[in-house]
């Protein structure tokens, strides 16, 4: 057998630990601090993919010493090698998938690359505008990502000619992180507001979702005005439940410790822990 190449042009060596076939060891524990996974990173970000773009508007909520050091750092974006591999192990061969929190262009951008065929949703049309200028500048023209401009909620009742293979998303966790202030934007709500709208929105996805089918939020936990964590994460796999999913995967995120260890000592003045994980959640459509 001849020498096998990657997306990117680089040589695949078999490995032990199964990196030939799956990408990412197929375990409940993904690393992103390995070397193996920053080099699949850092091969992303270099295509040209800038997810920040698009986000300059985000307000991030947090004690003012952290914002004040360098309020940019926190914006979330999305890593495009959780992408690469989600997509890898849960998507048929040039399978379709929707996302309806599309937010920057990761997740657009890495699915087209790869093969698939993404259809994101979300509220900003300057967002919008700046992911469809990147992939225009990354992917060929009749390879492109759909993205829609509109509220979820109201989109998704509209009548849709196709069925999904895969549902994939990291919504907005609550108030973290205001992008607008549109009044249907979930992140400006209270946080019974936002859930009951966030179940309608994955209630609507789902529906367009194939039998045998999966989805895939990654999310986590955040806390209230008091200290206290909310349940977010119980929250999202009810709110599949409730859209007729079954819950079939769990795995857990590890994120670069960055600035968590300058955070830990004025944390653990009220005894919180620094969160350095993710909740990687999938459910399957019987």
């Amino acid at each position: 057998m001849g020498k096998q190449f990657d997306l990117f042009g680089e040589e695949i060596i078999k490995d032990p630990l199964l990196r030939d076939k799956f990408i990412e060891p197929p375990f409940s524990v993904l690393d992103t601090k390995s070397g193996s996974w920053q080099k699949r990173k850092l091969l992303w970000k270099a295509i040209g993919i800038k997810s920040e773009v698009g986000r300059d508007s985000v307000v991030i909520h947090m004690d003012s010493k952290a914002k004040a050091k360098n309020t940019a750092e926190y914006i979330s974006i999305f890593d495009p090698a959780l992408a690469e591999v989600l997509y890898h192990w849960f998507v048929p061969e040039g399978g379709n998938i929707i996302d309806p929190f599309a937010g920057g262009s990761v997740r657009g951008i890495v699915a087209n690359y790869m093969g698939y065929k993404y259809t994101g949703i979300d509220l900003r049309q300057e967002q919008i505008d700046s992911n469809r200028e990147q992939a225009h500048d990354i992917l060929p023209a009749n390879n492109q990502p759909n993205w829609y401009v509109g509220d979820s909620n109201q989109v998704l009742d509209g009548a849709w000619q196709r069925d999904f293979d895969f549902v994939f998303s990291c919504p907005p966790y609550s108030d973290l992180e205001v992008y607008s202030d549109l009044p249907e934007d979930l992140s400006t709500m209270t946080y019974p507001d936002f859930i009951s709208v966030y179940r309608s929105i994955i209630k609507k996805t789902c529906r367009l979702l194939k039998t045998g089918g999966f989805a895939c939020f990654v999310v986590g936990e955040i806390r209230d005005k008091r200290g206290n964590y909310v349940g977010f994460v119980p929250d999202t796999i009810q709110a599949f439940r409730n859209a007729g999913l079954e819950y079939y995967n769990e795995a857990v995120l590890l994120n670069p410790i960055a600035s968590a260890s300058m955070r830990a000592d004025g944390n653990m003045k009220n005894k919180k822990l620094v969160k350095i994980h993710q909740n990687i959640l999938v459910f399957i459509k019987p």
